[in-house]
């Protein structure tokens, strides 16, 4: 009898213990989930840096100097903020950034001090905004430019050489101001200057070494490389890889070799993309902040989003206009909103709300559910996922992608009185909804995208009202806000990691609005990403850059879609984007 007693005892504690284990886990998923997607909101709090000792100290600035430790082969200095320790200090802060370039300033223009090309002012990351970029000032007898190169004694690091673009936007000068950009973290870097006149006559060569620390991420500075089929030139430009799971608040630089070139230090977040205007970049630098940044790493101005929180996708609007995918912090619903910035007065106006705009459709959704794809935003009311934009300033339209629809959708009217324009994708899915009257048809064989990302306009077409769009297909169906089921073609995956033989695809879209259909004009299969992702062009050359994020490769490809060279990564289950950019606040 104490032995069956005992059995039953155990048995039913073995029940209690699974039963716990059935809530337990689930509970304990989500909250991981959760924690993770949280990153993204997460800001800096600690800002300092290794330096030797404090040599000088401007109260005026409140602003320290302090050695830089590179080495013997130069000497170079840091700028250190006082208040660098305090709580809510930032590197994105004008103030900071006005008191930096002051003490900037104050020690070029010191008397008795000469600056030359053999003994220049040398100041490591001058603004905060980047680990390995090193300022240097100095000024020559005649007027040139300086041509630099980078040796590093290691294998499969090819030498780095560059024209530094000087921060005057002259190419010909006699006092050379630039950020020197392609120093390898934790390698002895042998730098060679050299200034060349205007007749083509080098005038002057200057070298020197540096030691540079190790990455302040902890990110490699070393991607591993694989050889594709094709024998065509990669594009001129770095790799920008963006919001790297695991290491956001970071922005990674890297050059065909596939060898970090810079590390950019941000607030938190990531880049969504760079923007470029003239000596500047534009680009996000928290989940709530934008930033104009220079070549020598200076912030310029900010643009805060009281309110709204950056999701996926930046670009250019109408004139004087930044326009933004976004969510309203503490809003019923997540990545549906559109934001307009108007970029002389930093004024932040809520542009579209597409579940006002798709008023119909939204009522027929739901939240996500613990049980569904994507179980990490339960809770969320993410009906429709816009992850990119595209501003079409011919007809004041606008052009976004919804991931969650596997829909990509054009709003008229994006200024004067918004309405939905078209949807191209697959027609099946809006059958039975308001909007299946604007879907454009389908023409040719092929299987549409689904969950895609990056939508981009690539070239216009041959006549009005036709163009062609580059498109990241996902190739993934995935509803989580809507009890809809959709039976789609075998070669489509199902699942958020890949199996069996399943790829993603580089579409190029011919949109034909006179006539209301959208077909297939160009594909190449790429390596399998349920989700994140891009594709788009760089170079002359037509070739592509294409990110497959969950499968943590980048590769360049050429025009015909052959790959040239793949680069393979880690993070933390993704990173969201890589585009390849000459850099030309930094290069000439």
């Amino acid at each position: 009898m104490t032995k069956k007693r005992n059995w039953k005892r155990l048995a039913v504690i073995l029940v209690v213990a699974a039963v716990a284990l059935a809530v337990i886990i689930p509970v304990a998923v989500l909250a991981v989930s959760k924690l993770f997607t949280a990153q993204e909101h997460a800001v800096r709090t600690d800002w300092s840096f290794e330096t030797g000792d404090v040599i000088a100290e401007l109260e005026e600035w409140q602003v320290d100097f302090a050695e830089a430790e590179l080495g013997e082969g130069l000497r170079a200095i840091q700028l250190v903020p006082q208040d660098i320790g305090e709580e809510g200090f930032t590197f994105y802060d004008l103030e900071v950034q006005q008191r930096l370039d002051g003490a900037l300033q104050d020690i070029k223009t010191t008397q008795g001090m000469s600056w030359t090309a053999t003994t220049p002012l040398a100041v490591l990351n001058p603004f905060g905004t980047g680990s390995n970029g090193l300022y240097l000032y100095f000024e020559t007898e005649q007027d040139t430019k300086v041509i630099y190169t980078i040796h590093v004694e290691a294998d499969g690091i090819s030498d780095f050489t560059a024209e530094a673009a000087d921060a005057s936007g002259q190419e010909y000068t006699r006092n050379h101001e630039f950020q020197l950009i392609g120093l390898v973290p934790g390698e002895r870097n042998e730098v060679t200057l050299t200034m060349t006149g205007t007749w083509g006559n080098t005038r002057q060569v200057v070298r020197f070494s540096v030691d540079m620390p190790e990455t302040s991420s902890g990110y490699s500075t070393r991607l591993e490389v694989t050889e594709g089929s094709s024998d065509q030139p990669q594009a001129e430009g770095l790799f920008a890889m963006m919001r790297v799971n695991g290491y956001l608040g970071y922005g990674f630089f890297f050059d065909d070799d596939g060898v970090m070139r810079y590390e950019m230090v941000l607030e938190g977040y990531g880049f969504d993309r760079l923007l470029f205007d003239g000596d500047e970049i534009l680009t996000c630098v928290s989940s709530s902040k934008l930033a104009r940044i220079d070549g020598l790493g200076r912030v310029t101005r900010i643009y805060t989003l009281d309110g709204y929180d950056l999701h996926h996708d930046i670009g250019y609007g109408a004139e004087g206009e930044l326009l933004a995918l976004a969510e309203e912090v503490g809003g019923e619903t997540v990545e549906d909103r559109l934001l307009s910035i108007d970029l002389e007065t930093g004024e932040v106006t809520q542009l579209l709300d597409f579940s006002q705009l798709m008023e119909p459709y939204f009522e027929m959704t739901r939240k996500v559910g613990p049980t569904d794809d994507f179980f990490w935003q339960a809770g969320e009311w993410d009906w429709l996922h816009l992850n990119s934009l595209q501003y079409m300033p011919e007809d004041d339209s606008l052009i976004v992608s919804s991931r969650e629809t596997s829909a990509i959708i054009k709003v008229k009217g994006l200024h004067s009185q918004p309405e939905l324009d078209w949807l191209a994708g697959d027609e099946r899915f809006w059958q039975d909804t308001p909007y299946a009257g604007l879907c454009l048809t389908q023409e040719g064989d092929f299987v549409p995208q689904y969950g895609q990302h990056c939508v981009e306009y690539l070239a216009d077409g041959e006549e009005d009202g036709v163009y062609y769009l580059a498109v990241y297909n996902n190739n993934y169906w995935s509803l989580n806000s809507r009890d809809f089921t959709l039976e789609v073609a075998d070669s489509v995956g199902t699942g958020l990691y890949l199996t069996d033989d399943e790829t993603s695809q580089v579409y190029v879209y011919r949109i034909d609005e006179n006539n209301r259909t959208f077909a297939l004009e160009d594909s190449f299969d790429v390596p399998y990403s349920s989700i994140v992702s891009n594709g788009s062009q760089c170079g002359d050359q037509g070739n592509w850059v294409v990110n497959s994020g969950v499968a943590m490769v980048f590769g360049e490809y050429d025009a015909d879609g052959e790959l040239i060279r793949e680069y393979a990564y880690k993070c933390t289950m993704q990173n969201y984007r890589t585009f390849k950019y000459e850099m030309n606040i930094w290069f000439r």
